[in-house]
């Protein structure tokens, strides 16, 4: 069976963890998220790992190492894995997508949900140190910030996209029929 590689974009909260541990569990898939790499590097610098330090560092990495430092090395992670299915969580701006393009039987998958679905499940998930403390303006706000812009440009290419307002049960089946096409 050839390799698929499937690419997961969505914004704050929309439900893209959710999304590949339902694939890594179903299908023993294996994940490369953007945010690893970030989250490495200030559990090194011990610095505290909350959204503001995450996009800011991400930032930095991208202004001092070329805007597509990131997606390079998830796509030579995806490139040199040997699982049959690779999730590749977090795509994030359109120079993420060129080099996982180039790999052979790469979909990108748009996850979305309302904001305020997002925001209720942010403040309960505590993914981040920061979660359960922010407001609805904080949320907002964040919305704005340079890594978020561009997810619904990226959106516009997905190959699928997957209404992630309803039940698990309905985001898992979306997934299934996806995962179907292609396999």
């Amino acid at each position: 069976m050839a390799k698929l590689i499937i690419g997961i974009v969505g914004e704050n909260a929309a439900g893209k963890t959710t999304a590949t541990e339902y694939l890594k569990n179903k299908f023993n898939a294996v994940t490369f998220r953007f945010s690893d790499m970030l989250y490495d590097i200030l559990k090194r610098m011990y610095i505290e790992p909350n959204r503001g330090n995450l996009q800011m560092i991400s930032t930095i990495l991208r202004q001092n190492f070329g805007d597509d430092i990131m997606s390079k090395v998830i796509a030579k992670d995806a490139k040199n894995s040997t699982s049959e299915i690779i999730i590749t969580e977090g795509v994030r701006r359109p120079s993420d997508v060129p080099y996982l393009k180039e790999l052979s039987n790469f979909i990108l998958i748009y996850i979305k949900a309302d904001e305020q679905t997002r925001f209720s499940r942010l403040a309960n998930r505590g993914e981040k140190p920061d979660d359960a403390i922010k407001t609805w303006e904080d949320f907002q706000k964040e919305g704005l910030q340079e890594s978020e812009q561009q997810i619904l440009a990226i959106a516009q290419t997905a190959n699928s996209t997957i209404d992630n307002n309803g039940s698990l049960e309905e985001t898992y089946a979306q997934l299934d029929k996806i995962v179907a096409q292609y396999l």
